[in-house]
């Protein structure tokens, strides 16, 4: 695997932990040794994603961003230190991951990734992890492994929020399978309009780190065909299942992602052209949101302006009947949307709340599957709890 075979060490004392596996032994971490992790951002999810790689024993890994270190990237991009704001990111990097393991072979590339180099890039490694925060580098990274049958760790964050999937694993789904459309590019907000929670990047690295492992080791995974839904705020987590869409048109070059890193609406062009900081600013996204998020005082400020969308409660029977807004339009549970879609309207704004706001995006995800446009779909983050809190007189019991 990755070029090492033959040639790597297992560090016994380094590694004992592992070794003492049952799923690992000495044969297992000979394998993680051989591996080869090549992963596009050395920002939030690059982060922690690499150290524990390189904590496993995983004996290559590469590192691709073209941005530098800057102070509001401290408080979640654990990599870097104060000292190390201004420098490449990349070299920051490989300056901590040798400190970790010197046994590691590290690679860095000081570059933006882009249809020129990227298959170069992805050559000769086992996976891609990706650690980017706009949708462009994604589809590029989708439609790069496409082609050279390569599989890849995604990862996104938003405010409270993270998935994480696992796609182009042994003929499983891809990026277009899951996405095939992106939203307009006016309905992603970028890290810095929307903001992250600080330890999500953490948590949803940590988690790509663990499906790349499982994957190395040869364990069986679980998030092909799988998208894994993460709400800091409740805690929970739900996985939502897909399957590859037969009927979708195989790529066959780079040039639909290309012409998304040169439109200017995505703000790349000029970036390609110059290559400056704050490229793949290693953490975000919305950008797999297909729909839109609103927050219960942007809901009230657009109602009192008028703004009459159709309410869709997808709460289970019994939430429903134990509490209510009495303006919902519609209740029918998230698990069984499919089977209500003709009482569910097209082309007008629909808000959809459950509880908290996990079940919502779930539904917002499956009404798109369905046909629904995403530019009409709005998440109620908060659930009923937030409209509870801002509205009391309009929840009933």
């Amino acid at each position: 695997m990755g070029g090492l075979a033959g040639r790597a060490m297992v560090d016994v004392a380094r590694h004992a932990r592992h070794i003492s596996l049952p799923n690992v032994g000495v044969e297992g971490q000979k394998r993680l040794s051989e591996s080869s992790v090549l992963i596009v951002g050395a920002g939030g999810l690059g982060s922690p994603a690499s150290l524990y790689l390189a904590a496993a024993g995983v004996g290559r890994l590469g590192l691709i961003d073209n941005d530098a270190v800057d102070v509001s990237n401290l408080q979640r991009q654990i990599l870097h230190a104060t000292p190390d704001v201004g420098r490449p990111k990349v070299e920051s990097a490989k300056e901590t991951l040798q400190a970790l393991d010197p046994n590691v072979s590290l690679e860095v590339f000081h570059e933006r990734l882009h249809p020129g180099n990227v298959l170069e890039r992805f050559e000769g490694w086992d996976l891609i992890i990706d650690g980017t925060d706009n949708l462009p580098s994604r589809y590029l990274i989708d439609d790069a492994c496409s082609l050279l049958g390569l599989p890849w760790i995604y990862g996104s964050v938003f405010r409270f929020e993270g998935q994480v999937s696992l796609f182009n694993h042994d003929g499983g789904p891809c990026y277009r399978d899951l996405f095939p459309e992106p939203p307009p590019p006016e309905a992603v907000p970028t890290c810095s309009e929307a903001g992250v929670f600080g330890v999500l990047p953490g948590i949803i690295g940590l988690l790509q780190a663990t499906e790349a492992i499982k994957l190395l080791l040869g364990m069986e995974t679980s998030l092909s065909g799988a998208l894994l839904l993460y709400d800091a705020q409740s805690m929970t987590m739900n996985t939502l299942r897909f399957e590859a869409d037969s009927s979708r048109p195989q790529v066959v070059d780079l040039s639909q992602a290309a012409s998304m890193l040169t439109d200017g609406a995505w703000c790349m062009t000029k970036q390609i052209q110059s290559d400056p900081p704050q490229e793949q600013k290693s953490e975000r996204t919305t950008d797999d949101i297909m729909f839109n998020h609103l927050s219960m005082s942007e809901f009230m400020e657009r109602r009192r302006s008028g703004w009459a969308p159709f309410i869709l409660d997808v709460r289970s029977d019994a939430e429903y009947a134990d509490v209510r807004v009495s303006v919902c339009d519609l209740q029918v549970p998230h698990s069984t949307i499919h089977g209500a879609l003709d009482s569910i309207p097209h082309n007008t704004d629909i808000v959809i709340h459950c509880k908290s706001g996990m079940r919502s995006q779930l539904a917002a995800i499956e009404l798109i599957k369905s046909g629904y446009s995403g530019q009409h779909l709005y998440n109620l983050e908060g659930g009923i709890m937030a409209w509870h809190a801002a509205a009391p007189d309009e929840v009933v019991r």
